[in-house]
């Protein structure tokens, strides 16, 4: 295994600059997943640490070796595509072993890795199918193998579970964390599904027009995000958005808020004041995540910066372990996360406790945090 360093990296087709100039570094044995919308620039960054495309400018290193000009069969990497790409008149066995051939690995060694390799991805008994007889779960986990097999220094996943359907992506999610504890190699995952970015990456980048938005740990991105465009791509349901002027009332800086019936609480921001001095009398963008507004917490009684407000219900959705009730407040849909028997119906009136402490403000000009 190797780190990677990204340095600077720029590219354009044509007069199209897709990559802005990204600079990420990767610790050897990381997990990092790229993650964006569709055009973010995330494959093109892939295709450019794989070889695939040329660099427009910057550098990438993997361990200490510049690899701009190396051919990609000289890098050391292993990619998995989105399209699983097996020979289809070849078995499992032949599949894997097939690269191994071709660089003149004696047979006995062939062998032995197959069998490793077959039994970390637990396909023993699948070696001697054709694609043809294999689920698209199989598939992947023998296109998986064949990148195994080479024992690169660094994988490269290009959305490899995007062909599966949902129950069978979950598995394969868990399947994929397992193996990276397994083999603990570098991997590079590039993915547009901010679920699969949480639960495999160490760090994640998430990306937006060629630029590297944030580059974090799952939870810093969740707790901590940099912009609008972060928290709202970053968490489902996303976060709520609810513009508001910060004011001052009695000495005490906060918010107010106006639910659809009328009702209104002022809702003071507490420590986090410190910070936001300079924007009484301003208009702000209050960002809450969905499970800071609900009918109860646990300890309420030991914070200070727990608020209620009144809300008429306008949509309930039972998701299982908790209800999202919908409401209006500022004039925006706000999602709530609420224990399914604490739920009203659409309609009624619902007693809501907004959690002031997880408050995240944004500069509506800039979309950058404020605190």
């Amino acid at each position: 295994m190797a780190s990677l360093k990204i340095k600077n990296i720029k590219k354009a087709f044509g007069s199209v600059e897709v990559l802005k100039g990204v600079s990420i570094d990767a610790q050897s044995g990381e997990f990092l997943v790229l993650v964006g919308p569709s055009g973010c620039g995330k494959s093109t960054l892939l295709n450019l640490i794989a070889g695939l495309e040329s660099i427009t400018e910057g550098d990438i290193y993997i361990g200490d070796r510049r690899v701009n000009t190396v051919s990609p069969k000289d890098r050391d990497i292993a990619m998995v595509f989105q399209s699983y790409a097996l020979y289809p008149n070849m078995n499992v066995r032949q599949n894997i072993s097939f690269g191994l051939e071709m660089r003149k690995v004696p047979t006995k060694e062939i062998n032995d890795i197959v069998q490793k390799v077959a039994g970390i991805l637990q396909i023993e008994d699948l070696l001697d199918r054709k694609p043809g007889q294999l689920s698209g779960g199989q598939r992947q986990r023998v296109a998986m193998g064949r990148a195994l097999s080479r024992n690169p220094s660094v994988f490269l996943f290009d959305e490899p579970l995007s062909n599966l359907d949902a129950k069978l992506r979950v598995e394969m999610r868990t399947e994929i964390k397992l193996l990276h504890q397994r083999i603990a190699t570098t991997i590079v995952y590039v993915t547009h599904d901010q679920i699969e970015a949480m639960t495999l990456a160490d760090r994640i980048a998430i990306m937006k027009d060629g630029i590297v938005q944030q580059l974090d740990s799952p939870h810093g991105v969740y707790e901590n995000p940099a912009n609008l465009f972060v928290a709202g791509f970053i968490g489902s349901p996303s976060m709520n958005f609810i513009p508001c002027r910060l004011i001052r009332s009695n000495n005490t800086v906060g918010v107010q808020l106006e639910a659809a019936d009328q009702t209104s609480a002022f809702l003071p921001i507490g420590h986090k004041s410190n910070g936001l001095e300079t924007w009484v009398d301003r208009e702000l963008i209050l960002g809450l995540r969905p499970e800071h507004i609900s009918t109860s917490f646990p300890q309420q009684d030991a914070s200070d910066q727990i608020h209620p407000i009144n809300c008429q219900v306008d949509v309930v959705e039972p998701t299982g372990p908790d209800t999202l009730v919908f409401v209006n407040i500022n004039a925006k849909k706000v999602t709530c996360r609420v224990h399914p028997h604490e739920a009203k119906p659409p309609g009624e009136l619902i007693g809501l406790l907004v959690d002031m402490s997880r408050a995240i403000f944004f500069d509506p000009e800039t979309e950058k945090r404020i605190v």
